[in-house]
């Protein structure tokens, strides 16, 4: 497997980034983190989607670090960490292995999961199959798909773009959907770990791992993984936002299976796809909140 490694320099001076970088590595690839706040404290895990990377937490990161452990680590083939060079090499089994080679590397107890887009697809699996390490989840705009629900148009166009434009420019992808415009020096960060269309094989495959049909090869995990959170006593909490075409809906979906979201303070936040953009500050406090509540 040929693997790609973005450039330290392509990092330098990113607005609104002064986080140390941290590494670790999984099956011979690199993953990169961030790792702020206490080290004895129990960890909250945020976990990025498609197309973006530990970036889209920046704002979250420092009220979240200030009393709690932050990990917020970028999926393989974005951000810092390792990019294998062939759209071929991205399996959803296989993020689901680094990730939870991840957690068993740093060797993460009583974790606070924050996942959103595939943040929830990897985030959702790893946590059914090593529950005994998660101690609350938190979905934003995020689902665990098994390949039996209808897919919105919406997704279907973005699936092909992924696999048949000729240009797939991530920062515009990424503004597109945000409700706020992001500014140039944003843009450039979102950008930042993809110098070439060589480095966007990751990004590229996502959108095609989703399982879409019963028959897919990673229904058969996925439908095993509900049978656990469909017994989830830990606390659970929802907190999409109100202009999600893609997820739309989920919210009530997750809350209706899980039992551990059961009396918690869900809740709708302002914003489009990556809420992280949109609400931060909102996004964080329901965290912080749900910790406070369920310690």
């Amino acid at each position: 497997m040929k693997i790609l490694r973005t450039p330290d320099e392509r990092f330098e001076n990113l607005k609104d980034y002064p986080f140390a970088p941290h590494y670790a590595e999984v099956d011979g690839v690199r993953i990169h983190y961030v790792d702020e706040g206490p080290r004895d404290a129990d960890p909250i895990l945020m976990l990025h989607g498609e197309p973006s990377w530990s970036y889209l937490y920046r704002f979250m990161i420092p009220p979240c670090a200030g009393e709690h452990r932050v990990i917020a680590p970028d999926l393989v083939g974005f951000g810092k960490s390792d990019k294998p060079a062939s759209v071929a090499d991205y399996t959803y089994q296989a993020h689901v292995d680094w990730i939870t080679g991840f957690v068993l590397a740093l060797d993460l107890r009583r974790i606070t999961l924050v996942g959103q887009d595939w943040g929830s697809l990897v985030g959702l699996r790893v946590a059914a199959e090593n529950e005994e390490r998660f101690a609350r989840i938190v979905i934003g705009n995020g689902m665990l798909l098994t390949g039996d629900q209808k897919m919105p148009g919406v997704f279907k166009a973005w699936r092909a773009f992924a696999r048949w434009s000729p240009i797939f420019p991530i920062s515009r992808i990424v503004d597109s959907g945000t409700r706020r415009q992001l500014d140039p020096e944003e843009r450039h960060a979102y950008d930042a770990p993809f110098p070439s269309s060589a480095y966007k094989a990751g990004a590229r495959a996502f959108p095609k791992l989703v399982p879409t049909s019963p028959r897919d090869p990673a229904a058969p995990a996925c439908r095993k993984a509900w049978e656990v959170l469909e017994a989830w006593e830990k606390p659970f909490l929802t907190t999409f936002s109100s202009g999600d075409p893609i997820t739309r809906g989920g919210d009530r979906h997750l809350r209706k299976r899980i039992p551990g979201a059961k009396g918690q303070k869900h809740t709708t936040l302002r914003g489009g796809h990556f809420l992280q953009e949109d609400s931060p500050g909102e996004f964080a406090a329901a965290v912080l909140e749900l910790i406070a509540a369920t310690p």
